[in-house]
C-alpha cells in the first residue's frame, strides 16, 4: 500500500460491518488491512468509492475472503486512502455484504478468530436471525439543519398515510420503519445516526403522503433539514435528473410494497412475470439506462428459492445501470422482464452522474440512503419469499 493511513482502530471497538458502513457513507477509495495475532498474515479489503470490490485472506479471495474476515472479532485495522487497481470480483451491494456477513457469523458459518476473552463476541456484533437491519449514514452537515427535535422511546414520529414535506436527519438514536398490512403491523428496518427520515420526492412536489410509520426505538434526536434550500438545489437540475430522483423514490415504494405483498401471501406476485420476456439478465454487463414511456416491466431477483419479483415498473419509471448509486437491483443483482408493448426512452447515465456530483453532500447522502434502503428492502423481500415457500 502506497498511500497514507487515513484512520485506524480496533475491531473490538468498531466491527467489520460498522467499518464497511463508515467507508461506504464517505464514498472512500483505498485498502483496508486487518491484522490479527492468531492469523499468519493480514487480511485485505479493497474499496472503490465506498464499495468493496475484492478481498484477500490467505488463499481466499473475493467475496469468500470478505465473509471470512467477519470472523475476525479482534485485531487492528488501518485504512489507506489510495486509488484501487485490483480486479473487481465482488458485485454485491455494500449493505447486502454486511447483512450476509453478519448473518453467516451469527449462524456459525464463519470461523471466529479472536481470543476467548475478547470484548466482542458473535452475539454482540452479529445480526440476530429475524432481527431488523440497521442502516446508518455519514457525518451530518449541520449547515443544512435548521431545527432540532427530540422524541422518546415508542413515540410516533411519522404516521403512514399522513401528509408532510419535511425531511429529518438522525443526529443520535435509532428509529424503526413500520408498515401496516392485512396481517397487522410489520416492522421493516431500523435507521440510525446519519440516516434520513422523509421522502426526497417531497422536494419536487407540493404535497407528500407518508408511505410508512416511523417510531423511536429509544430516545432519539432529529435535525430538521432546510427543505427550501434543497428544493432550490434540485430545481436547478435538468428535467431528466429531477424525474430520475422522483422515480428513485418511487422504486423504494415499489420494492417495499412488493415485500409486504410477499409477506402477506398475495397470490398475484407469483404471476407477475408471466407473459413478459427477459430484457436484462441478472449479472449481465448492461451500461444503459432507460425510462419507460409505455407498457410495463418487472424487476425480479433470481435466487436459489426461485425468481422473486421486486418492483412493478410503469410509465415514468426507470431501469438499467446507474453508475453513481447502488440499489442492489438490476443489472448486477436482478433481471428485468418486459411486457410486449414496452416502449423506452434512453437516458444518459454519464450526464446524470455529472449533475449528481455537483449536488451538495447532503442531497447526495439522502439519495445514497434511498438507494441503500432499496437494497436492504430487496433482501427483506427475498427473505420473505424464502420463508413463504417453507411455510
Amino acid at each position: 500500500m502506497s498511500g497514507d493511513v487515513a484512520f485506524a482502530g480496533n475491531l473490538s471497538f468498531l466491527n467489520l460491518g460498522e467499518l464497511l458502513q463508515l467507508l461506504g457513507t464517505t464514498g472512500s477509495s483505498g485498502t483496508v488491512a486487518i491484522h490479527n495475532a492468531q492469523a499468519a498474515q493480514p487480511g485485505y479489503i479493497y474499496i472503490d468509492k465506498g464499495n468493496p470490490i475484492n478481498a484477500a485472506n490467505g488463499s481466499r479471495t473475493g467475496l469468500d475472503a470478505l465473509f471470512s474476515l467477519f470472523g475476525w472479532l479482534d485485531g487492528q485495522f488501518e485504512f489507506v486512502q489510495e486509488n484501487v487497481t485490483v480486479e473487481k470480483t465482488i458485485t454485491k451491494s455494500r449493505m447486502e455484504i454486511i447483512l450476509d456477513g453478519l448473518r453467516l457469523l451469527d449462524e456459525g458459518q464463519v470461523e471466529v478468530i479472536g481470543p476467548a476473552s475478547a470484548g466482542s463476541k458473535p452475539s454482540d456484533t452479529a445480526a440476530k436471525s429475524g432481527s431488523l437491519p440497521l442502516i446508518k449514514g455519514p457525518l451530518v452537515d449541520y449547515s443544512y439543519v435548521v431545527d432540532e427535535e427530540s422524541f422518546y422511546d415508542g413515540d410516533e414520529i411519522v404516521q403512514e398515510g399522513n401528509h408532510g414535506n419535511w425531511i429529518w436527519v438522525i443526529l443520535e438514536g435509532i428509529a424503526e420503519i413500520v408498515k401496516e398490512t392485512p396481517k397487522g403491523t410489520l416492522s421493516m428496518l431500523r435507521i440510525g445516526d446519519g440516516a434520513f427520515l422523509g421522502s426526497v420526492a417531497s422536494l419536487l412536489q407540493a404535497d407528500n403522503v407518508r408511505s410508512a410509520t416511523v417510531t423511536a426505538a429509544g430516545n432519539i434526536q432529529l435535525g430538521m433539514l432546510d427543505s427550501q434550500l434543497m428544493t432550490s438545489e434540485l430545481a436547478a437540475q435538468s428535467i431528466d435528473y429531477r424525474e430520475f430522483v422522483r422515480a428513485l423514490d418511487i422504486r423504494l415504494k415499489h420494492v417495499t410494497s412488493m415485500a409486504v405483498d410477499i409477506y402477506v401471501g398475495e397470490k398475484n406476485t407469483a404471476g407477475l412475470i408471466e407473459g413478459k420476456k427477459p430484457l436484462i439478465k441478472q449479472g449481465q454487463g448492461e451500461e444503459r439506462l432507460f425510462r419507460i414511456t409505455s407498457g410495463d416491466a418487472i424487476v425480479a431477483r433470481e435466487t436459489d428459492s426461485g425468481i422473486v419479483p421486486l418492483a412493478h415498473l410503469k410509465k415514468g419509471d426507470f431501469f438499467g445501470h446507474v453508475p453513481f448509486l447502488d440499489m442492489g437491483n438490476e443489472p448486477q443483482a436482478a433481471s428485468v422482464f418486459a411486457s410486449p408493448n414496452l416502449k423506452l426512452a434512453a437516458l444518459d447515465p454519464v450526464a446524470l452522474q455529472k449533475e449528481h456530483e455537483k449536488l451538495s453532500s447532503t442531497l447526495q447522502n439522502i439519495l445514497a440512503h434511498l438507494a441503500t434502503s432499496i437494497s436492504v428492502t430487496t433482501l427483506i423481500a427475498c427473505d420473505y419469499y424464502k420463508k413463504s415457500l417453507a411455510a
